[in-house]
């Protein structure tokens, strides 16, 4: 497999209020969407199959998601065999969050930069699991998936992505820069001393 980036996404078979917050992997994997630039297609894994997602990762140049640092991957490291330690990743909310100085939800930016919101919500996903309605939720898991690989590659191009504020229900402009270079999993990059 040839190195492309990657784009990911994960749900859950529970909720943060049925585990010790600070146990992530506890949350166990329901399902796994990704996106690879290099085959341009979308694939989607069952928490039985992430023996079939690990070559992707292993081959991946870097990896694009939303909250991915401290959400998805602190998930899926414990099935993984291979480390990704080393695999640069590119972590839109971590970015927003350091320009803007808090966090915003994958809904807001998706509403004011794509004009469109979110097929449903994390709560609904892990429903969807516990009903065994897994068809849905893979639908659900790619659908976050796309959206957030066009949320990437409309700041990569216009160098801004945008967010609506639920604070002063206003649309505000991020100035990004999204390009093929990323800091490996354990290299975060320094907030800045000014936040605008």
């Amino acid at each position: 497999m040839e190195k492309n980036p990657i784009v990911l996404d994960l749900e859950t078979q529970k909720l943060f209020s049925e585990i010790d917050r600070g146990k992530r992997h506890l949350l166990r994997v329901s399902v796994i969407g990704i996106y690879d630039y290099g085959q341009k297609n979308y694939f989607v894994f069952e928490e039985k199959e992430i023996s079939k997602l690990e070559p992707f990762l292993q081959q991946a140049s870097f990896l694009i998601g939303f909250n991915i640092r401290e959400f998805d991957l602190q998930v899926l490291k414990p099935y993984l065999v291979s480390s990704l330690d080393h695999v640069p990743i590119i972590d839109l909310l971590e970015e927003i969050e350091r320009s803007r100085g808090h966090k915003v939800s994958l809904q807001s930016v998706a509403q004011a930069t794509l004009k469109e919101g979110k097929s449903g919500s994390g709560l609904e996903a892990v429903q969807l699991f516990k009903e065994g309605r897994l068809e849905e939720l893979k639908r659900y898991c790619l659908d976050d998936v796309r959206i957030t690989k066009e949320i990437y590659e409309y700041g990569k191009r216009e160098g801004k992505v945008y967010f609506f504020s639920n604070r002063d229900w206003q649309t505000h402009e991020i100035r990004v820069q999204w390009g093929d270079k990323a800091p490996v999993w354990g290299e975060k990059k320094p907030f800045p001393s000014t936040l605008f």
